[in-house]
């Protein structure tokens, strides 16, 4: 068990979460409720073509969600926004401390794993389901072909080596960063959820039930409240 480091935590200001349906700011909510802070949540909901709205570039200018505001500080991206979060008002919480140093890489290593491995190919994966079933009919056959042969050759082996190696780590650590619950463990919980409900043959036992554990959590059921 790591130790807690402590120190004075900034008190919270005003925190708002601007949260879009059916995307990453899901975890975000997640992530404050288990460090118990107040905010608020602003929502937005994505339009006919899933695009987000206009409304998002008011407040960052690639108007994409999690986008976070703390006062007059705006952070985007879901790795920067917890990292912010927790080094500013975890007081030692949810991140392992520096004397554990092996928690602390894995921590480290699987905060930047969720968007930088994990995601890419499941994101492939539902563009070209997007590809085959939005093709125009006569050209479908032709579309569905190339979207075979990119799964086949490139998209399926990468997703099915990253599951088989995520499940690997879970059958040997209760969390991805060792024997306690980290923000990592938040980051990574988008690509799990998001492969058992696109692509749930190549999702493990132990990572079924990793997220059955998280999910279990409640602050998770808090946050699952303002879900779309």
């Amino acid at each position: 068990m790591h130790k807690s480091i402590l120190k004075m935590t900034a008190p919270a200001r005003n925190i708002i979460v601007h949260h879009l349906n059916s995307s990453r700011s899901q975890r975000i909510l997640w992530l404050l409720e288990e460090l118990n802070l107040p905010y608020e949540v602003k929502k937005y909901q994505r339009g006919p073509d899933m695009r987000a709205p206009k409304e998002l570039e008011q407040i960052h200018p690639l108007g994409k969600s999690p986008v976070v505001t703390d006062g007059d500080i705006t952070l985007a991206e879901s790795g920067a926004i917890i990292e912010y979060l927790v080094d500013t008002y975890g007081n030692g919480r949810l991140k392992p401390s520096a004397e554990d140093a092996q928690a602390l890489r894995d921590y480290c290593y699987w905060l930047h794993f969720a968007e930088g491995s994990a995601m890419p190919p499941l994101l492939l994966t539902l563009v070209f389901s997007k590809v085959r079933s939005s093709s125009p009919f006569i050209v479908r056959p032709v579309a569905s072909g190339i979207s075979k042969a990119v799964h086949s050759q490139l998209i399926d082996p990468d997703v099915h080596r990253i599951f088989s190696f995520i499940e690997s780590h879970l059958s040997k650590n209760e969390w991805f960063a060792g024997k306690e619950f980290t923000a990592a463990d938040v980051q990574m919980s988008f690509p799990l959820e998001a492969a058992l409900s696109r692509i749930a043959d190549v999702v493990g036992e132990n990572t079924k039930k990793f997220v059955e554990k998280i999910q279990a959590r409640e602050a998770y059921k808090k946050a699952s409240v303002h879900a779309d």
